[in-house]
């Protein structure tokens, strides 16, 4: 078995700590995992994206052309990464900064108003995790307990902000639904 999802978006948007907690949800799980960021020079602002691969066995190559699932985040990542899915895959849409679907019907597109949602929950930062949240939800790619649990580890530093993005974590799982 493996799996595979590409997170993509601008820098700032948290794409690479989603995929960091979806892949220590998957090695806490017991999964051979491959996490691999690539972003622009110029950082916030710039492209940002990272592929996640999770397999039950050794993982002979982290490079996917053909991804399984994505996560769009941006209008230019849907158009980039929408057409390299495999047919039956998870796209999910934000649908707060993308105003088009993806085009495709062998896929299953979710449209989720991460942005919107985070902002209504007090902070438009945790976008990310409403998109990871409902992604995770939907696709079934981990237990969304362990996910749950590799959040709130990833924000140990910040306890402040435990709170705010298990509320967003209800929220996406809540959209995807």
């Amino acid at each position: 078995m493996q799996k595979d999802v590409i997170f993509a978006g601008f820098g700032g948007q948290g794409i690479l700590l989603m995929g960091s907690i979806l892949a220590h949800a998957a090695m806490d799980l017991g999964y051979e995992v491959a996490w691999v960021p690539s972003y622009g020079a110029e950082m916030r602002g710039g492209t940002a994206n990272c592929t996640v691969v999770i397999g039950d066995r050794p993982i002979g190559s982290p490079i996917i052309r053909n991804p399984q699932h994505l996560v769009a985040m941006t209008r230019p990542s849907l158009e980039k990464f929408g057409p390299m899915v495999k047919p039956g895959g998870v796209v999910l849409i934000n649908s707060s900064l993308i105003p088009i679907d993806c085009g495709r019907d062998d896929v299953d597109e979710l449209k989720v108003p991460a942005n919107d949602i985070a902002n209504n929950l007090g902070s438009v930062k945790a976008a990310n995790i409403v998109a990871l949240a409902a992604f995770v939800a939907r696709s079934k790619i981990v237990d969304f307990d362990m996910l749950q649990k590799c959040m709130k580890s990833a924000f140990k530093e910040k306890e402040k902000l435990i709170a705010l993005n298990m509320a967003a974590m209800a929220e996406g799982k809540r959209v995807a639904a």
